[in-house]
């Protein structure tokens, strides 16, 4: 309660409620917190969206933020900035800072052969002679497959799964396995050719759980989430308060369903529950150099190495336009890479953490309802008129 007054007298005092002008394509757009509000509202209206939570972080800063709608429309719980809910695939940024840190402590190499890491064999049938790297695993271009349908059962609708990601892995990765297909790769040579793999983001958290002897649910909390007080967060149902844990939404035609909580075998690839106001302290402390609030969770080094484009113009995959779309360690290009960070999709799950490339401006999204093509188009609207905002709140 006392942190709301405080960023409620600071964003008074910072952004007044007056009208704020923008120019652009020749016409003034004027934006207030108050036209931001009423346009979040019909867009939610439009699309049917239940929920909705927004971060916009200026300079290393929150400088707003805000909740819309329910987390539980039954019961009439409004959906909060400390709302807890599934983030999807921006998990894969906290994998990838946990993989930072056991570089940190020595424990890995990101181009060293994963096999040294692992109790199995992951070998292409196609290229058995060819490493596959941790480098070649957080820029999706390992090879591997996510083999669909089998992908979808490792989703556990009664809680977490009751499958260890080690024995899912194993079974998928050993030629006799119950999981194992030739077609669990790619004919192609690893790091030639991008393709999200889910999986490979799976197999990345599994090596850091075999390095520290610890799961990555453990070594996260210990390593990330507790030192940033995000006391909000956890990869497991079982690591978070459930009571605070929004309900999942998804619209179909003019009624809405409830999607059962669930649970993720490769959990790695996106698990992780926490709120808008939890994930704020991690995106601002990637964008500030690894530190928040005096807390050091990563070298500046290794965070430029996340963050840096890893494809170049003579060192990229042959799928991959250089001039449209580049890589960072499990942190991703936007918009013509003018934007980098992730978005996460999943049952009941839209949400999207990006910045710009000068680290300014930072916007976070978090939506409880599944989205059909045109409620995605919404939900990106919604996205850009932060985005808007947040410049304006910059030159003040």
């Amino acid at each position: 309660m006392k942190l709301t007054i405080i960023i409620t007298f600071f964003l008074t005092t910072l952004v007044y409620s007056q009208k704020v002008k923008l120019i652009e394509a020749n016409h003034n757009v004027e934006i207030t917190k108050d036209s931001l509000d009423s346009f979040i509202e019909k867009k939610m209206i439009k699309s049917g969206m239940v929920g909705l939570a927004a971060a916009i972080i200026v300079n290393k800063k929150v400088v707003w933020i805000k909740g819309y709608g329910y987390a539980d429309k039954e019961n009439n719980i409004s959906f909060a900035p400390t709302t807890i809910m599934n983030i999807g695939s921006i998990s894969k940024t906290i994998t990838g800072a946990s993989m930072m840190k056991a570089i940190e402590e020595k424990r890995i190499d990101l181009d060293e052969d994963i096999n040294k890491y692992l109790p199995f064999k992951v070998v292409n049938p196609y290229f058995p002679d060819d490493k596959i790297t941790l480098r070649n695993l957080a820029t999706h271009t390992s090879g591997i497959v996510d083999q669909y349908p089998l992908y979808s059962t490792t989703y556990n609708n009664t809680g977490d799964s009751p499958e260890s990601l080690g024995e899912f892995l194993k079974n998928y990765f050993e030629p006799n396995g119950k999981y194992y297909l030739k077609n669990n790769f790619f004919n192609h040579k690893p790091g030639s050719y991008r393709e999200y793999s889910n999986i490979a983001s799976g197999l990345a958290g599994y090596i850091i759980e075999n390095v520290t002897g610890q799961k990555l649910n453990t070594y996260s909390k210990q390593n990330i989430f507790n030192p940033l007080n995000m006391k909000d967060t956890g990869w497991l149902l079982s690591d978070i308060n459930v009571a605070n844990h929004s309900k999942l939404y998804e619209k179909q035609g003019t009624t809405t369903k409830t999607i059962p909580m669930y649970g993720l075998t490769t959990y790695p690839d996106g698990g992780v529950r926490t709120s808008v106001k939890d994930l704020s302290k991690f995106f601002i402390c990637l964008l500030n150099n690894g530190e928040y609030k005096g807390k050091k969770i990563l070298e500046k080094k290794s965070v430029d190495e996340m963050l840096k484009f890893q494809f170049t113009a003579i060192n990229k995959p042959e799928n991959v336009n250089i001039e449209e779309l580049n890589s960072g360690l499990f942190w991703a290009t936007k918009n013509n890479i003018t934007l980098i960070g992730h978005g996460g999709t999943d049952q009941g799950v839209k949400t999207v953490m990006l910045s710009n490339l000068s680290k300014e401006i930072g916007i976070i999204v978090f939506t409880n309802t599944c989205l059909n093509e045109e409620g995605t188009i919404i939900f990106g609207d919604i996205f850009k008129e932060l985005f808007k905002y947040a410049q304006t709140v910059k030159t003040q």
